[in-house]
């Protein structure tokens, strides 16, 4: 991480926690889906709350180190590029506290037929951000390391597509009122925007990570 921003331990420390609140945000959300689909409501809530601590985390480490990387360090251009990689990261955090508070706001009754690849979507979904996750990571101390990382992301935010396809194919098969099957590949759309927004961060990163090894 030196070799970009060449500072203290502190700002690594802080850029290594915001990742970890991102990746435990990501596991969170599967398993708040886990515990909606079987009808745990109560766990569900608390992984909300939990994901919302996650949120409001996310965004004071990012403002933190937005104000330390503009008083202190970084020529410009490459501060901006951080700065953008880490809003954009949290973004993702963003996408996964609002699909849940949909889920509790409205909460859709989604027939055990559909359990298995909803949890199937779930899981490429938060496997994209793990990847992103680690891409990001990379970033800061193996760039040699990135574009493994980011081609993973885009595998995940891939096989999140073909099982989002398959869960709303699915649903629309289903013998339920049609209000019902739009309600639901509205959810199910909402997990897959989770990889599409790991997906897009990764898009600026493979960028960000051309121009330093220019």
């Amino acid at each position: 991480m030196a070799l970009l921003l060449k500072t203290t331990r502190f700002i690594e420390a802080q850029i290594d926690t915001f990742l970890d609140v991102v990746s435990d945000s990501a596991t969170a959300f599967q398993l708040a889906i886990q515990d909606y689909l079987a009808g745990r409501m109560q766990q569900f809530e608390e992984r909300l709350a939990a994901i919302r601590e996650y949120e409001h985390r996310a965004d004071d480490l990012r403002v933190s180190i937005e104000r330390f990387l503009y008083e202190r360090t970084l020529i410009p251009e490459n501060r901006g590029d951080v700065l953008a990689l880490l809003e954009n990261t949290d973004d993702v955090i963003d996408n996964i506290k609002d699909s849940l508070l949909q889920f509790s706001i409205e909460t859709p009754q989604i027939p055990a037929e559909l359990h298995d690849l909803w949890l199937q979507t779930t899981q490429a979904s938060v496997a994209a951000v793990e990847q992103l996750v680690f891409a990001v990571r990379s970033f800061f101390r193996d760039l040699s390391a990135v574009n493994n990382y980011i081609h993973k992301v885009y595998f995940f935010e891939r096989e999140a597509d073909l099982m989002g396809e398959k869960l709303r194919r699915q649903i629309f098969a289903l013998d339920i009122d049609l209000a019902m099957k739009s309600q639901l590949r509205y959810f199910a759309i909402h997990i897959e925007k989770i990889s599409d927004a790991a997906q897009d961060t990764c898009d600026r990163l493979a960028i960000f990570t051309i121009k330093r090894q220019l």
